[in-house]
């Protein structure tokens, strides 16, 4: 009988959470939603169905999900298994010709067909394919420009086949959401003169959520968001108190690139970004469906 009620309980509960929720499922009817997936819960089985069941509810609720993943656990497992060494400047990967091939074979390959396969595992209709497709992601090298901390001389470092996103061509994407499909990005681009460039997977949803105009571009991490001084996190954020945490060197380290890609979308068209713990259960219904939110929601104003 105990049993019974607790039973009911959970279930009035359940019904009061999706009644609560419509007001925010209205306000993102027919929204643009690019969710960069990454992290650990890429790896996880249990974390990939969650990830995906979230996915696809959206989806049913009217909103327009288009995820962009990476996989820099997944390429690094792969390259060590070929007995291929590579090194990393400032968190990007310098990429030989030996090593974008492997690139290629496990974002575009492997861990894209994964996504795709979780996704219709839970009732979606998605389609995987990669920034090459349809000339989807056009790229440039990408240069780093270093100073040395000694004699405060810059020097350029050839990264080698890095892309930076230089034209984003989302035709082939707003056909799959008019289709009613789930687009799922590798983060792999094509040159000019037909070069496959590897891109940082935030840099890649920046430029595709830019190039759509959507409403929000969620970056799910392995962190909680952006955390001040005390180490709390701060659940909104201007660019102008973007710039001043970095001045102040509040913000640093790998969550500088985060924030920098953040603002470099917002002043592409995108409404509002948020830096998420994607490891949380249900992180993106949280943010998008509720009062509460979830990590640091930042906006030009």
């Amino acid at each position: 009988m105990e049993k019974s009620r607790a039973m009911k309980r959970d279930w009035i509960a359940t019904a009061r959470t999706l009644s609560e929720a419509l007001p925010y499922i209205r306000s993102h009817d027919g929204a643009t939603i690019v969710v960069k997936f990454g992290g650990h819960a890429m790896g996880d089985d249990e974390a990939m169905a969650n990830f995906a069941r979230d996915i696809v509810l959206m989806k049913q609720c009217g909103l327009h999900p288009v995820v962009v993943h990476g996989g820099g656990p997944q390429i690094n497992e792969m390259l060590e298994r070929l007995g291929i060494k590579s090194e990393f400047v400032d968190g990007k990967r310098v990429t030989d010709e030996a090593t974008v091939e492997v690139v290629e074979m496990v974002l575009a390959g492997r861990i894209n067909k994964k996504i795709v396969q979780a996704l219709n595992a839970q009732g979606g209709r998605a389609v995987g394919l990669s920034g090459k497709d349809a000339d989807l992601i056009i790229c440039e090298k990408a240069l780093k420009v270093v100073k040395d901390p000694e004699s405060n001389i810059e020097k350029v470092l050839d990264l080698g086949f890095v892309g930076q996103p230089v034209e984003v061509n989302p035709d082939v994407l707003n056909t799959f959401i008019a289709s009613d499909f789930i687009p799922v990005v590798a983060p792999v681009g094509v040159g000019r003169n037909g070069e496959t460039f590897n891109i940082n997977g935030d840099t890649a949803a920046g430029a595709v959520a830019g190039s759509m105009k959507a409403q929000r571009l969620l970056l799910l991490t392995d962190v909680a968001g952006v955390k001040d001084g005390e180490g709390d996190v701060i659940t909104n954020l201007t660019s102008a108190q973007v710039d001043s945490l970095i001045a102040d060197g509040v913000i640093a380290g790998g969550m500088i690139p985060k924030v920098e890609t953040a603002m470099d979308a917002i002043q592409q068209g995108v409404d509002a970004v948020v830096i998420m713990d994607g490891r949380a259960q249900h992180a993106c219904l949280l943010e998008l469906f509720t009062s509460h939110g979830a990590g640091t929601l930042i906006k030009a104003q």
